[in-house]
């Protein structure tokens, strides 16, 4: 009979039930892909990851949504780590393998911060127009450009105008996978504004019969919101806190840093508990 150990954290959070909820997995190892997406399922959550052993890093981390894997996802990778450092006593700076390459991570004490892939971009072939009705936003909520950014996962970076704007939005699910399905075939959509100190931002996507979800955090994005900020800005530099998840009452508090070239994104990891599943 099959039994893994799993433990429960949230990311990006700084209260106990704030921030992004996260199983991972001890030992994946001997599980089949779909024992480990029958896992996730029932997990239930916006993402499970599975541990296994590395020759390139302290560990490789395969990611599971409730419906696919994913190569790459910023809240599960710190939140590996934080489980990664405990269990193989690697210290506070070492790298993750994922299937988008060598993540590397490191913690001051429960906050970890991972440096993302150099970005890939393709423009945005909706109009600021389709855009705005997508989203159900007067045409002049959209700030040029939106476009599409990938650091691991690709997503559309779709910048508002103000928060008014971003706390105002309501995806209608059929635009959503006309204007914003990326090379997946995965309809997303993430807007933000700025802030006195960094950026209000939202997740949304479709997943299959559940329909439109909101994303409480998401640091994957995060990272491609540092290289939406290298192709609008340029070389300025930029250190920004990033809020997500104000109106589904699931705070997440994300920190962005673009400079030299890297994008590097953090937050706080708290666990909460753990045990075993048996089947």
């Amino acid at each position: 009979m099959p039994s893994i150990r799993y433990r429960i954290l949230n990311v990006f959070a700084e209260t106990p039930f704030g921030g992004n909820p996260l199983a991972v997995i001890e030992d994946g190892s001997g599980l089949s892909d779909a024992e480990m997406q029958a896992v996730a399922r029932q997990f239930n959550l916006s993402e499970t990851t599975f541990l296994f052993p590395s020759e390139r890093a302290a560990a490789r981390v395969r990611i599971f949504t409730p419906t696919y894997e994913m190569p790459f996802a910023g809240h599960p990778t710190l939140g590996s780590a934080q489980v990664v450092r405990e269990l193989f006593k690697t210290g506070d700076s070492f790298t993750l393998e994922m299937q988008a390459g060598l993540i590397p991570v490191r913690a001051d004490g429960d906050r970890w911060t991972l440096r993302a892939n150099p970005p890939d971009y393709r423009a945005m072939e909706a109009t600021r127009a389709e855009l705005a009705a997508m989203l159900n936003l007067p045409e002049e909520a959209i700030a040029a450009p939106a476009m599409w950014v990938n650091c691991g996962t690709e997503q559309p970076m779709i910048p508002l105008t103000s928060v008014d704007h971003v706390n105002a939005c309501r995806p209608d699910s059929a635009l959503m996978k006309k204007y914003n399905t990326n090379t997946q075939g995965q309809a997303k959509t993430y807007v933000f504004a700025r802030t006195a100190d960094g950026f209000e931002s939202r997740y949304f996507w479709i997943s299959g019969q559940a329909g439109l979800g909101e994303d409480p955090g998401t640091g994957s994005a995060c990272a491609n919101l540092g290289g939406w900020w290298m192709a609008a800005e340029g070389d300025e530099p930029l250190k920004a806190t990033v809020r997500q998840g104000t109106l589904i009452n699931r705070p997440n508090l994300l920190t962005l840093e673009v400079t030299d070239g890297e994008i590097h994104v953090g937050g706080r990891v708290i666990e909460l508990g753990g045990g075993e599943l048996h089947w």
